[in-house]
């Protein structure tokens, strides 16, 4: 297939772009907060064990959504605009809707029939299996519901309905945990309740009820949803072993606190990054979907965006590594110190995974995800060998380096498997005016450490980014300058 390059519709969806990045920043933005929030909050009410339960509750959660519903809502994503030039979004949401309530049945029927596996599998009592069974149904109707407000582009609605449902888990968590002392079950309950009320809101946001019809499951609406969104489940199950399969090899090794630690390291990087990573994400797929549909060349905007999401993570993710200790005494309760360690490996290898979502669109454009769940998987397998093989040696630091290695691998392997005219064009002057700043960076970094160590560490981690950015935005501005002379 050949695409054409057009400047004035990438114009038109660059400013398209910015102003929703606009919109969603603010759910990103104070989701970060959020983020922020939870952690020293539940580590301050939990001791390490009930914590470690906590994780590896949420950790199983996210292992049913990615089998039965995950994949649904990014289906509807992905095929929304073609259903609605063609005037049928009642057939297609009311099939999406279908095939997610028969996975949700069929999810119950199966772990009801195998729940003694699932006991000794992933480690986890009779009390919790069942609060994570009744809380998916919530997060499943949500996952479509967030996915089609994204795909009607309403911005606006998604990042009011996303602040509310963080808040309201906290509080209520919170509420629980203090007035009923119930433990980490307390977490799990308000989730169910906040997520249960934010779904009301979003069925009147997106109006699905106005396009809901009796179903008729045809193949020629069925077939694309499952060629799409199964390997998409696959890949996520991949992803889940990469990240999330080491708090359960942890808890057969080492028991519930060690989990603790690993849970606390997880939460202070990889859903804190990526939620202020995703605010570009979010805004750019639906738009460059929308121009790849119309035969437009993407490369140029894909290409431009990469750099950006490079310009605002690398310096974020080098600091949190610097200041590994310090950033674990802010966010989470002394007792959790320990999770520091991974706080490098972590943070990289988040880097590492939302570096991926752009040099793996190209599958996703293309209809070709098989090809993003074999390299996947091969970096989740990779994944799983190493904790094993390195927990024993190192310990903690041994699922922070499986963790990284196969983050890299995942991302690696996407760079060198390109589909044709889709091959990620790398912007290579805005890297060399990134690794250009890092050198003043290092040394206001190496002055600090020896001359002004009394600084706290947020004002040292403030100073280094200011003098990285103005660094940057200076030699752009320049460089510009010189361009136009």
């Amino acid at each position: 297939m050949e695409f054409i390059e057009n400047k004035e519709e990438e114009k038109r969806q660059l400013d398209g772009i910015f102003k929703d990045m606009l919109k969603y920043s603010p759910s990103k933005i104070v989701g970060t907060i959020g983020n922020a929030i939870i952690v020293p909050v539940y580590t301050s009410l939990l001791p390490p064990e009930q914590y470690g339960i906590y994780s590896l509750s949420i950790a199983f959660l996210s292992f049913l959504c990615i089998i039965f519903s995950d994949w649904v809502g990014l289906s509807g994503l992905r095929f929304f605009r073609q259903h609605q030039l063609a005037k049928d979004l009642s057939k297609y949401l009311s099939v999406l809707v279908s095939i997610l309530t028969i996975n949700i049945i069929t999810m119950f029927i199966l772990c009801i029939l195998l729940q003694n596996h699932f006991y000794s599998f992933f480690k986890i009592s009779p009390k919790y299996f069942f609060a994570v069974l009744f809380l998916i149904i919530p997060v499943a109707a949500r996952a479509l519901l967030f996915q089609l407000l994204r795909a009607q582009l309403k911005s606006t609605s998604y990042t009011f309905s996303t602040i509310l449902n963080q808040f309201l888990t906290i509080g209520l968590s919170i509420f629980f945990i203090k007035v009923f002392h119930m433990g980490a079950i307390a977490m799990l309950l308000a989730m169910g309740i906040s997520i249960s009320l934010t779904d009301l809101l979003l069925i009147y946001q997106s109006k699905i009820y106005i396009f809901f019809r009796r179903p008729k499951l045809q193949w020629s609406v069925l077939l694309p949803i499952a060629m799409y969104g199964i390997p998409i489940a696959a890949t996520s199950l991949s992803t889940w072993m990469i990240n999330q399969s080491n708090k359960f090899i942890m808890n057969n090794i080492s028991g519930f606190t060690e989990v603790a630690y690993v849970g606390v390291a997880y939460s202070v990087t990889l859903p804190l990054l990526m939620t202020i990573f995703s605010i570009i994400t979010i805004a750019v797929v639906p738009r460059i979907i929308r121009m790849y549909e119309a035969k437009i060349d993407v490369r140029p905007l894909i290409s431009r965006f990469t750099g950006y999401y490079i310009l605002i993570s690398i310096p974020a993710v080098v600091v949190m590594s610097l200041y590994a200790s310090d950033f674990v005494n802010m966010l989470s309760n002394p007792k959790f110190h320990e999770a520091f360690r991974l706080i490098p490996y972590f943070a990289f290898g988040t880097f590492f995974m939302g570096m991926a979502d752009y040099t793996t669109l190209q599958y996703h454009l293309a209809n070709k995800t098989y090809i993003e769940f074999i390299i996947k998987l091969l970096s989740g397998i990779c994944n799983i060998a190493l904790t094993i093989a390195l927990i024993p040696k190192f310990g903690l630091e041994g699922v922070g380096m499986a963790t990284l290695t196969a983050n890299f691998m995942y991302f690696f392997l996407s760079t060198i498997i390109v589909l044709p005219n889709l091959g990620l064009l790398y912007p290579i002057r805005q890297l060399f005016s990134i690794l250009l700043s890092f050198i003043p960076f290092y040394l206001a970094y190496d002055f600090m450490q020896d001359k002004t160590p009394f600084l706290p560490a947020i004002l040292q981690m403030t100073i280094l980014l200011m003098l990285f950015y103005g660094f940057y935005f200076g030699t752009r501005q320049i460089i510009k300058t010189k361009q136009t002379n």
